[in-house]
Protein backbone atom coordinates (compact mmCIF):
# COMPACT_ATOMS: atom_id res chain seq x y z
CA UNK A 1 0.00 0.00 0.00
CA UNK A 2 1.40 3.37 -1.04
CA UNK A 3 1.81 5.94 1.70
CA UNK A 4 0.16 9.23 0.79
CA UNK A 5 0.77 12.52 2.57
CA UNK A 6 -2.22 13.66 4.60
CA UNK A 7 -1.58 17.02 6.20
CA UNK A 8 -2.79 17.98 9.65
CA UNK A 9 -4.81 21.18 9.85
CA UNK A 10 -6.62 20.59 6.55
CA UNK A 11 -10.13 19.34 5.86
CA UNK A 12 -10.81 16.67 3.22
CA UNK A 13 -13.76 15.58 1.07
CA UNK A 14 -14.56 12.04 -0.01
CA UNK A 15 -13.77 13.20 -3.57
CA UNK A 16 -10.18 13.94 -2.39
CA UNK A 17 -10.22 17.72 -2.34
CA UNK A 18 -8.60 19.49 0.60
CA UNK A 19 -9.26 22.88 2.09
CA UNK A 20 -7.35 25.08 4.48
CA UNK A 21 -9.03 27.89 6.41
CA UNK A 22 -7.00 31.12 6.10
CA UNK A 23 -8.25 34.43 7.51
CA UNK A 24 -11.93 33.69 6.90
CA UNK A 25 -11.31 32.31 3.41
CA UNK A 26 -10.44 28.80 2.28
CA UNK A 27 -7.70 27.59 -0.03
CA UNK A 28 -8.63 24.50 -2.05
CA UNK A 29 -6.67 21.82 -3.88
CA UNK A 30 -6.60 18.08 -4.53
CA UNK A 31 -4.98 15.62 -2.16
CA UNK A 32 -1.73 13.73 -2.56
CA UNK A 33 -3.81 10.55 -2.96
CA UNK A 34 -5.82 12.12 -5.82
CA UNK A 35 -2.79 13.38 -7.71
CA UNK A 36 -1.10 9.97 -7.33
CA UNK A 37 -4.15 8.15 -8.73
CA UNK A 38 -4.41 10.60 -11.63
CA UNK A 39 -0.80 10.25 -12.71
CA UNK A 40 1.05 13.02 -14.55
CA UNK A 41 -1.20 16.11 -14.72
CA UNK A 42 -0.98 17.81 -18.12
CA UNK A 43 -3.77 20.41 -17.91
CA UNK A 44 -5.88 22.14 -15.25
CA UNK A 45 -9.21 23.82 -15.97
CA UNK A 46 -9.50 26.52 -13.32
CA UNK A 47 -12.74 27.89 -11.86
CA UNK A 48 -14.08 31.30 -12.86
CA UNK A 49 -13.34 34.08 -10.35
CA UNK A 50 -16.58 35.46 -8.89
CA UNK A 51 -18.54 32.25 -9.51
CA UNK A 52 -20.80 30.93 -6.75
CA UNK A 53 -20.20 27.28 -5.90
CA UNK A 54 -21.93 24.80 -3.63
CA UNK A 55 -20.38 22.20 -1.34
CA UNK A 56 -20.18 18.75 -2.92
CA UNK A 57 -23.14 16.58 -2.05
CA UNK A 58 -25.56 14.10 -3.56
CA UNK A 59 -26.76 14.28 -6.21
CA UNK A 60 -23.77 16.01 -7.79
CA UNK A 61 -24.51 19.06 -9.93
CA UNK A 62 -22.62 21.59 -12.07
CA UNK A 63 -22.69 24.25 -9.35
CA UNK A 64 -20.56 21.93 -7.19
CA UNK A 65 -17.80 21.75 -9.83
CA UNK A 66 -14.74 23.98 -9.60
CA UNK A 67 -12.93 22.76 -12.69
CA UNK A 68 -11.08 19.73 -13.94
CA UNK A 69 -7.67 18.11 -13.92
CA UNK A 70 -6.48 16.29 -17.01
CA UNK A 71 -3.73 13.70 -16.71
CA UNK A 72 -2.15 11.21 -19.07
CA UNK A 73 -4.68 8.67 -17.68
CA UNK A 74 -7.98 10.54 -17.33
CA UNK A 75 -9.92 13.76 -16.85
CA UNK A 76 -11.23 14.24 -13.32
CA UNK A 77 -13.65 16.86 -12.00
CA UNK A 78 -12.55 19.05 -9.10
CA UNK A 79 -15.50 19.50 -6.75
CA UNK A 80 -15.93 22.29 -4.25
CA UNK A 81 -15.48 21.12 -0.64
CA UNK A 82 -17.29 24.26 0.57
CA UNK A 83 -20.04 26.65 -0.56
CA UNK A 84 -19.14 30.24 -1.39
CA UNK A 85 -17.70 32.52 -4.05
CA UNK A 86 -14.45 31.85 -5.93
CA UNK A 87 -12.10 34.71 -5.04
CA UNK A 88 -8.77 33.77 -6.63
CA UNK A 89 -7.36 31.06 -8.89
CA UNK A 90 -3.82 29.71 -9.13
CA UNK A 91 -2.97 30.86 -12.67
CA UNK A 92 0.51 29.32 -12.32
CA UNK A 93 -1.17 25.94 -12.94
CA UNK A 94 -1.93 26.99 -16.53
CA UNK A 95 1.80 27.08 -17.28
CA UNK A 96 2.88 24.42 -14.78
CA UNK A 97 0.04 21.90 -14.20
CA UNK A 98 2.61 19.41 -12.88
CA UNK A 99 2.67 21.41 -9.60
CA UNK A 100 -0.45 19.42 -8.67
CA UNK A 101 1.77 16.31 -8.73
CA UNK A 102 4.90 17.74 -7.14
CA UNK A 103 3.33 20.07 -4.56
CA UNK A 104 -0.39 19.31 -4.11
CA UNK A 105 -0.65 21.10 -0.73
CA UNK A 106 1.59 24.10 -1.42
CA UNK A 107 2.28 25.39 -4.93
CA UNK A 108 -0.38 23.18 -6.53
CA UNK A 109 -3.44 24.74 -4.86
CA UNK A 110 -6.37 25.41 -7.21
CA UNK A 111 -8.34 28.37 -5.86
CA UNK A 112 -9.49 30.36 -2.85
CA UNK A 113 -13.15 30.67 -1.89
CA UNK A 114 -14.96 33.11 0.38
CA UNK A 115 -17.19 30.64 2.23
CA UNK A 116 -20.87 31.27 2.87
CA UNK A 117 -21.53 28.61 5.54
CA UNK A 118 -18.08 27.68 6.81
CA UNK A 119 -18.81 26.43 10.34
CA UNK A 120 -21.72 24.20 9.32
CA UNK A 121 -20.03 22.80 6.23
CA UNK A 122 -16.69 22.01 7.89
CA UNK A 123 -18.60 19.47 10.01
CA UNK A 124 -19.37 17.53 6.81
CA UNK A 125 -15.68 17.18 5.92
CA UNK A 126 -12.97 14.90 7.33
CA UNK A 127 -9.96 15.96 9.38
CA UNK A 128 -6.54 14.42 8.66
CA UNK A 129 -7.10 11.42 10.93
CA UNK A 130 -10.52 10.59 9.44
CA UNK A 131 -9.22 11.06 5.88
CA UNK A 132 -6.25 8.72 6.57
CA UNK A 133 -8.72 6.08 7.79
CA UNK A 134 -10.89 6.66 4.71
CA UNK A 135 -7.88 6.13 2.42
CA UNK A 136 -7.04 2.84 4.14
CA UNK A 137 -10.48 1.54 3.15
CA UNK A 138 -9.79 2.45 -0.49
CA UNK A 139 -6.44 0.66 -0.78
Amino acid sequence: MAEHEVREGLYYSKEHEWLKVENGQVRVGISDYAQDKLGDVVYVELPVVGRDVKQIGEPKSRDMELGAVESVKAVSTIYSPISGKVKEVNTTLQERPELINTSPYDEGWVCTIVPSALDEELKLLMDAKAYSEYLKKLE
